[in-house]
């Protein structure tokens, strides 16, 4: 199992360790609910440095980008961030990643830690298409590059204590490289995946413990505490993120998922599947990704059946928690199409006994 390069500042705050896509990862460090509440009031700091990092340079970055996402790249500009996926040639999806356009000829594709091998083996074969040559146009560079995701609405204010660089004001999902607690050519991006404000930063292994020491310095006046993955996955779960394994995966189609909005069918926008997602959005999908609130007492887990009044299996959960700061039980699932309006009662079919559930607009947590 791999470590990152802040795995022993976790297990010397006393974390709760686990396995998770090959790393020891920290779970919990004060407790689920208290690190979600953390996050959505004031500001957390995460360790995600087991994501995955690929570079793409030269001439042909822009047509490989562009060819394998489903996004269409050609919409950002330098210092813009993109949600994307990757395709897999059969309507499915490899995964799902964060695009930085650096300029036309330099993008760096941020993907799932637990996808990291099957994804660089994918873009490798790929890449041949457009005569790139990995380790010099094509760069993976997952196990060099720490990651902080400093999350919540007080995180900018935070942060701009350790850098000359305004990064209040930058707009969501860009980024700059700048010097940043001291340290040179830090990749700094107003991204993340809780849905409450805040940034993610990027360094080499060997600036990883002074980054964590100054984020935890710089915010200890505003209430900053470190999280652990298990409030990522309940902050994320109540603004209706999708999590790669659970709500996606190869047997998913970026339609079913409701992430139409990131596949577009723009003329200059050829990518792998265009013609199979461009079908289903003419001619619509059988089931589709939906949230839902349950009405009845019970908490939905992943692979619960969702069924009509009558038993009937109508479809799956993916994922499911109760929500700590909207205080409902929460899930989604993908949904026979005939059972996906809104405000449609389902049965959630909890160890054999039928609850009762509602399908809702998604994100469930609307902010404060």
């Amino acid at each position: 199992m791999k470590s990152t390069a802040l795995t022993k500042i976790h297990e010397s705050l006393g974390a709760k360790m686990v396995p998770f896509a090959g790393y020891n990862m920290p779970v919990l460090y004060e407790g689920l609910v208290a690190e979600h509440e953390t996050v959505r009031k004031a500001l957390g700091v995460f360790d995600v440095s087991h994501m995955g990092e690929f570079f793409v340079k030269g001439p042909q970055a822009r047509n490989f980008v562009q060819y394998v996402t489903t996004n269409d790249v050609d919409s950002l500009y330098d210092g813009k961030v993109q949600y994307s996926c990757f395709p897999n040639g059969k309507g499915g999806i490899v995964d799902d990643l964060l695009v930085y356009r650096y300029n036309s000829e330099y993008y760096l594709l941020v993907v799932n830690a637990a996808n990291i091998e099957k994804d660089w083996n994918w873009v490798v074969e790929q890449s041949k298409k457009f005569n790139l040559t990995p380790g010099t146009d094509l760069i993976n560079a997952s196990d060099n590059i720490a990651q902080l995701a400093v999350q919540g609405p007080l995180a900018l204010k935070a942060m701009q204590k350790l850098t000359d660089t305004i990064v209040t004001e930058m707009e969501y999902y860009t980024f700059k490289t700048l010097t940043f607690a001291g340290i040179p050519d830090v990749l700094f991006s107003t991204t993340g995946y809780t849905g409450s404000g805040g940034c993610e930063i990027y360094v080499d292994n060997k600036d990883a413990e002074k980054l964590w020491h100054a984020v935890l310095d710089a915010g200890a006046e505003f209430g900053l505490k470190p999280i652990g993955l298990g409030a990522r996955d309940t902050l994320r779960l109540e603004m209706g993120f999708c999590l790669y394994g659970n709500d996606i995966d190869d047997t998913t189609s970026p339609i079913e998922a409701g992430l139409g909005w990131i596949t577009k069918f723009s003329d200059n926008n050829e990518f792998i599947d265009k013609d199979i997602m461009l079908r289903q959005k003419n001619e619509g999908v059988s089931r589709r990704l939906k949230g839902f609130e349950m009405i009845d007492q019970g908490v939905p887990r992943q692979h619960y059946p969702i069924c009509s009044a009558d038993g009937t299996v109508i479809g799956e959960v993916t994922s499911g928690t109760m929500g700590p700061a909207i205080k409902k039980s929460i899930g989604m699932g993908y949904i026979a199409n005939e059972y996906t309006k809104l405000g449609t009662e389902i049965y959630i079919d909890i160890r054999g006994r039928l609850r009762k559930a509602m399908v809702v607009k998604i994100p469930f947590y609307k902010g404060s």
